[in-house]
């Protein structure tokens, strides 16, 4: 069976259609700026990159044309919409409701509408790619795939947040975390490859990249996460703040006289590695500046290097120790600089890192050293494998 996943941004569609009987990615491509005159989609097939300048106003026409380019003689990977068997969807939050991924009908829709005020930038877009793909393929089977539902097992004691407990009651304010496809994903295959049984394992994954998260899983499953009640909570990552003293907020708030709107602009716009610095929200950018003497840019690695530790710590704590940490995503998969700042502070805890072995970007590895008792290893997250997996299991489970 085929699967063709989808993550829909506000202005962009990423895809890619995975051929389930071998888990091989057939194609992926990126759609950007829908909605602008300079729109543009990039295809690729084959090892080869195709670029299509198209004019689309909205997620629908991106979708269609998407489409022409999927059954396409010259690139493309099916002779018809037919052959595929299901549409995976990635979707940010799905609040307590959703604990595992499931089939889409007109009342998920609703729900990943009302949890929008918890993901405004994510769950509104889904819905617009949910939206295309139930007019345009009608008949081919939808599943939402959230990025929240693995963090479902944590504890309440540590999702439920030191307020008014009514707040919980009234809102649902409590921490749903992110990057749980990816957490699940890591987790699952660096068991695969230490031939271990993931239960056995006390395992603390470090999803580093623009959006960044510490996820301790124990028995196979999430049990503290560094994501709080949005994406915004946790480690500092690129543009986005992490946690604060709450006071922070409100006294920026008097002293510039600035609307709600405005401070959760700054603080998931102009604050992370990139507020420090004023580099750029680059890491390799901000790693030559402070090679170079940059101050405030060797100051915001510093920053991010102790707290995402202090995280990894924190995990540590929650599982009464550790046997494997894992870096993924941007930043964990390709920057050996970061990883070693890392694990460097995490060396009372038996964490020892190969500085050879740490020299690789972008594959899978095992990077500690042989008498560390905490194995560390380097491992390219995959979501959109996991979407396809979860995708194939509600669609068969669908068929039975």
């Amino acid at each position: 069976m085929k699967i063709l996943v989808l993550n829909s941004g506000s202005s962009s569609l990423k895809y890619q259609v995975i051929d389930m009987d071998t888990e091989e990615m057939l194609v992926k491509g990126y759609f950007e700026r829908i909605g602008q005159q300079n729109s543009f989609l990039t295809h690729k097939v084959n090892g080869e990159k195709r670029k299509f300048e198209k004019y689309v106003e909205n997620h629908q026409q991106a979708l269609e044309f998407i489409f022409t380019r999927l059954i396409n003689d010259h690139y493309g990977v099916i002779k018809s919409l037919d052959e595929l068997g299901g549409i995976g969807h990635r979707v940010v939050q799905g609040g307590e409701k959703y604990s595992k991924s499931v089939l889409i009908t007109d009342e998920v829709i609703e729900e990943i509408k009302k949890c929008a005020d918890l993901a405004p930038l994510h769950n509104p877009a889904c819905v617009l790619g949910i939206e295309a793909c139930k007019k345009i393929a009608p008949k081919i089977p939808m599943v939402a795939v959230f990025d929240t539902a693995f963090h479902q097992t944590i504890p309440k004691e540590r999702y439920i947040y030191p307020i008014d407990y009514e707040y919980y009651k009234k809102y649902g304010i409590r921490k749903y975390g992110a990057h749980g496809t990816s957490h699940q994903y890591v987790s699952q295959r660096v068991a695969e490859i230490m031939n271990k049984d993931i239960k056995d394992l006390k395992i603390v994954n470090c999803h580093l990249g623009q959006g960044a998260s510490v996820c301790a899983i124990q028995n196979g499953e999430s049990v503290e996460t560094s994501m709080g009640l949005t994406p915004l909570g946790g480690i500092p990552m690129g543009t986005r703040s992490g946690d604060l003293d709450p006071s922070v907020i409100t006294y920026l708030m008097k002293k510039e006289n600035l609307s709600a709107q405005e401070m959760e602009d700054i603080l998931n716009k102009k604050s992370g590695v990139f507020g420090i610095s004023r580099v750029s929200v680059d890491f390799r950018d901000i790693e030559n500046e402070a090679l170079a003497g940059g101050i405030h840019a060797q100051l915001a690695l510093d920053v991010y290097h102790y707290l995402t530790a202090s995280y990894v710590a924190r995990c540590a704590v929650a599982m009464g120790g550790i046997d494997v940490l894992t870096f993924t995503a941007g930043v964990g998969e390709k920057g050996p600089i970061s990883r070693k700042a890392i694990c460097d502070q995490l060396e009372f805890f038996g964490v020892k890192i190969d500085d050879e072995k740490n020299n690789v970007r972008g594959e899978e590895r095992e990077i500690s050293t042989p008498d560390s008792k905490v194995k560390i290893f380097v491992i390219p997250t995959n979501e959109e494998l996991m979407i396809a997996r979860e995708t194939l299991q509600i669609v068969n489970k669908g068929e039975e």
